[in-house]
């Protein structure tokens, strides 16, 4: 047998998974003997992350074969092992059901794997066309990787190569140059079809790194293959915060699918980019690969497509009124529904008791959902537009950006600009937690200020003017002596007297309170900075230690956070302002204080650059050089 086909029974028989890119490298190499510093040296991979992985899958394979697997005897415990299932005449189809565990990508042709139609189709007929290319997009969870691993079964069934490079395998070190980035590129490309790499003998200084790996593939890779070629990217994701990678490197997967309609070479060659939505990013789209080619975005479960798996999973004592409990619960989401029909398949829950702790910390959804609150926390305007969102009876209104990332995380659903949680559950989670943060926050701000008599705002429970100079005064002081950065904004809100007039003095407190919290949200992280209400519509804010870069990024993320909370002034009364909602100019600087200058100048400063962002038409930032 030959050492591919040892692998694909490994992957059908032993494990029941698909074997990650490094992990068949690992195989491979040991099955022929190799080190890890020869696998190390002929690869991209550290030798660390090699033995790493190795050790994980041996383990595995240990417990699997219910035979101690080590690199040296892989060869004999595995080959007898397969014999043995050979002569017992155990069926490669899994008689009975194997319950991988949960939130695992599904191999190709599981028994678990629910088709969503028209997806599948539609994809499996998409890499069938000549140099095409395939996006599928989702938040995470969604089951992007289970539906990336049928179309490689299917791509498999008609002999095509498959060459799969998941990002999360990828080290750092790689993604620190755009040249080295593609070398690795072409060298996984390479490895995986079996070629001996040969990039130096392609590779040219002088004409740059994109030319050089475009000349490797079309000269080189396409040359030596008579078969389409499937290209797989697995969250690609994972390097969109590599500036110069992205804006680089996709560029030039478009450049080749553009390619394929000029030459016939190119058209050998079909790309599937499979991407988190969870994080944006801004990329001239006609220079990316995301507004060409066939876009596909993974759909909810069905209630009869939920009633398919929980019957694969052996669940037929579930009726009818039960999975309407369920999916009342988390929706249609993949893996929610997964996750629950596993701890009901396995006995470790009832579905009463499964229910009913679900949108607590001590749920089966604790780790999923603590997820999303960490990415909250790093997103202040998001996790404010979340809450109110949870909050509401009613659908909430949110400005553009904001509706199109939560929505991209998969946290709400929209009806036009219009915003419900896509579930229950995240609606009761993030209502009680986000709310405990605001509570604690609030607590820490009056324990801070209740030993200040007289010295907060009424209004807005925040610092007054009195005692904000005062900490000014302090802090002034401090950072003269450390010589450190000393960052302070003021925030006006903009045209606000013509929303009092029109709404009246009840509703014009009401607002001031919701920017003063929101304002105070976006500094939480940062815990001796100090937001007060220095006059009636203008707030303070001090940030000791705060160079300016993150200075502005702060004001910026209050602008935005602001404009989030989606105030709309009355047109019937009031008409031509800039902004349909309220907005915030804020005018900003950061020094380190001098010996020979008093706080007041920092106050001056900011007043100025504020005047400036005014006078601009509001809703922007003024920055003292």
């Amino acid at each position: 047998m030959s050492v591919d086909k040892y692998l694909e029974s490994i992957e059908t028989v032993i494990l029941c998974r698909q074997l990650s890119p490094v992990e068949k490298l690992v195989l491979h190499q040991s099955w022929m003997g190799q080190t890890y510093t020869a696998m190390s040296q002929d690869s991209s991979y550290g030798n660390s992350y090699l033995k790493e992985v190795g050790s994980q899958l041996w383990e595995e394979l240990s417990k699997s074969v219910g035979q101690k697997v080590t690199k040296k005897n892989l060869n004999l415990v595995l080959s007898e092992y397969l014999e043995r299932q050979t002569q017992t005449n155990v069926v490669v189809a899994i008689p009975k059901l194997v319950l991988p565990s949960p939130g695992a990508a599904l191999p190709a042709k599981s028994p678990l794997y629910v088709n969503r139609p028209p997806v599948e189709e539609l994809a499996c007929a998409e890499i069938s066309q000549p140099g095409c290319l395939l996006q599928i997009k989702a938040p995470r969870k969604m089951g992007k990787t289970s539906l990336l691993n049928q179309i490689i079964g299917c791509a498999r069934d008609w002999n095509y190569y498959i060459i799969y490079l998941d990002f999360q395998e990828i080290e750092e070190a790689v993604l620190m140059t755009l040249d080295k980035f593609l070398r690795w590129f072409c060298l996984n490309i390479s490895r995986q079809l079996n070629l001996p790499p040969c990039i130096e003998d392609y590779w040219d200084e002088e004409m740059g790194s994109k030319v050089s790996c475009k000349i490797y593939i079309n000269n080189y890779v396409l040359q030596k293959v008579n078969n389409p070629i499937v290209l797989a990217f697995n969250e690609l994701n994972r390097v969109f915060d590599r500036q110069e990678i992205v804006q680089e490197f996709l560029p030039m997967l478009r450049f080749w699918h553009e390619q394929a309609q000029r030459f016939e070479s190119w058209q050998k060659l079909r790309l599937v980019l499979v991407q988190s939505t969870e994080i944006y990013f801004q990329l001239n789209l006609n220079q990316s690969p995301f507004n060409v080619g066939l876009s596909l975005r993974l759909p909810q479960l069905s209630l009869e497509q939920v009633r398919e798996l929980a019957l694969r999973y052996g669940l037929n004592w579930l009726d009818n009124n039960q999975l309407q409990e369920i999916m009342a619960m988390v929706g249609g989401h993949p893996y929610l529904v997964n996750l629950a029909f596993y701890y009901l398949r396995r006995e470790k829950v009832l579905l009463e008791e499964l229910l009913q702790v679900a949108p607590t910390p001590a749920g089966i959804y604790s780790n999923h959902l603590r997820a999303y609150l960490t990415m909250l926390r790093d997103e202040p305007q998001l996790k404010l537009a979340l809450q109110q969102v949870v909050n509401a009876d009613e659908n909430v209104k949110l400005s553009a950006i904001t509706a199109y990332k939560l929505e991209s995380m998969g946290l709400i659903e929209l009806d036009g600009f219009s915003a419900k949680p896509s579930c229950e559950l995240y609606r009761l989670y993030f209502r009680q937690q986000l709310g405990r943060e605001r509570e604690e926050n609030d607590r820490q701000i009056l324990q801070r200020l209740s030993r200040k008599p007289n010295k907060v705002d009424q209004l807005t429970q925040l610092a007054n003017r009195i005692y904000f100079q005062e900490y000014l005064e302090t802090q002034w002081r401090q950072c003269q002596e450390n010589s450190s950065f000393l960052s302070m904004l003021f925030c006006n809100i903009d045209y606000f007297n013509f929303y009092s007039q029109a709404f009246g003095e009840e509703a014009a407190a009401t607002c001031l309170q919701q920017i003063g919290i929101t304002i105070d949200d976006c500094v939480m992280r940062y815990p001796s900075a100090l937001v007060g209400r220095y006059e009636s519509t203008k707030f303070a804010v001090l940030l000791p230690g705060v160079e300016r870069n993150t200075a502005v990024a702060i004001a910026e993320n209050i602008r935005q956070s602001v404009k989030a909370l989606a105030i709309a002034h009355d047109r019937s009364i009031y008409d031509g302002f800039p902004e349909d909602v309220l907005t915030v100019s804020i005018g900003g600087t950061s020094q380190i204080p001098k010996p020979h200058l008093a706080s007041e100048e920092l106050i001056i400063a900011v007043n100025e650059v504020l005047t400036l962002a005014k006078k601009e038409g509001g809703n922007r930032i003024v920055f003292d050089s």
